[in-house]
């Protein structure tokens, strides 16, 4: 079974990695294109790219991904599959190319949270339980059918960092349990239905400003889903300050949401609808990552 993967971030590596191990032939590897990055603004490259150069796989990265020169290349490779994991969305002439179809792993369980951030929003909207699911691309966004999924506990403090790192491994698993699926002539998966209410929308700046007239619960659960990145931010002292991790304390007071309260010690912690939140991990724009007491040191309220 000859096998063309695409995809670009860490979490398409961990696949990656593991069908090679796994044994199966991967003909080519699609990923972005090289990108300047850093100070230097020295040209990056992706970490799938980087994985796939350190064990001789074909690379290919177009620019346009319906360029008939990539287009005929792709052809060439007389792919079976095509995996995607974590990438761009495909034109149908790449991903209805091969004859086995294409096959991607999304990072929820399906068919709740479709879209590009399906980890942040499982963490913000409070949930207990989170998954993999590999399906079948077709023209609608994360609607084909299932071929496997598998599930995991959300724990009261675990951020999206930490279940991005999770599902990265877990999906590794699917992946080569779908391709064996695939391989023994299981090429036919489970319509998802009509849907779910749920769902991921890609991240705004907007979305990550903490509205401190909500609930505690909210606003923790807010700061976690967005942890390490893009992070959620409020403004202190006029200016922006993003919060990696926080407590909340229910209390009953009289206080405006947004009101600062601080030792200038120990603690910094503001009101909110129904208690504080205690500042416990922060960053203020221009200056470094802290933890509390580290931040409060050098810190004076106006």
């Amino acid at each position: 079974m000859r096998i063309v993967f695409l995809g670009t971030p860490d979490f398409a590596v961990a696949s990656l990695k593991a069908i090679v191990e796994a044994g199966f032939e991967v003909v080519g590897v699609i990923t972005m294109p090289d990108k300047p990055a850093g100070r230097g603004m020295q040209l990056q490259q992706s970490p799938v790219k980087q994985y796939a150069v350190k064990n001789n796989l074909h690379v290919m990265q177009p620019e346009k991904l319906r360029d008939p020169n990539f287009i005929e290349e792709l052809r060439s490779l007389k792919a079976d599959l095509q995996v995607v994991i974590a990438f761009r969305m495909l034109p149908e002439i790449v991903w209805n190319m091969p004859p086995l179809g294409t096959i991607n792993l999304h990072a929820s369980l399906l068919p709740d949270y479709r879209g590009a951030a399906p980890i942040n929003w499982a963490i913000i909207n409070g949930e207990k339980a989170s998954g993999v699911s590999t399906f079948f691309l077709k023209h609608e966004i994360d609607t084909g059918d299932i071929l496997m999924s598998a599930a995991c506990e959300i724990q009261p403090e675990t951020t999206a960092g930490e279940l991005h790192n999770q599902l990265m491994q877990m999906g590794a698993e699917v992946i080569v349990q779908s391709l064996k699926q695939i391989k023994a002539g299981n090429t036919r998966g489970s319509a998802q239905g009509n849907g779910s209410s749920k769902m991921a929308p890609k991240i705004f700046k907007s979305h990550c400003l903490i509205h401190w007239d909500q609930t505690g619960e909210k606003i923790i659960n807010l700061i976690r889903g967005m942890n390490p990145y893009p992070a959620a931010f409020t403004q202190i002292n006029s200016k922006q300050v993003k919060i990696f991790r926080a407590r909340f304390e229910p209390n009953a007071h009289a206080e405006a949401p947004g009101k600062l309260n601080s030792d200038h010690k120990t603690y910094l912690r503001i009101a909110c609808l129904d208690g504080y939140i205690y500042l416990l991990d922060l960053q203020m724009e221009s200056k470094k990552r802290m933890l509390i007491d580290e931040f409060l040191r050098g810190f004076k309220m106006n």
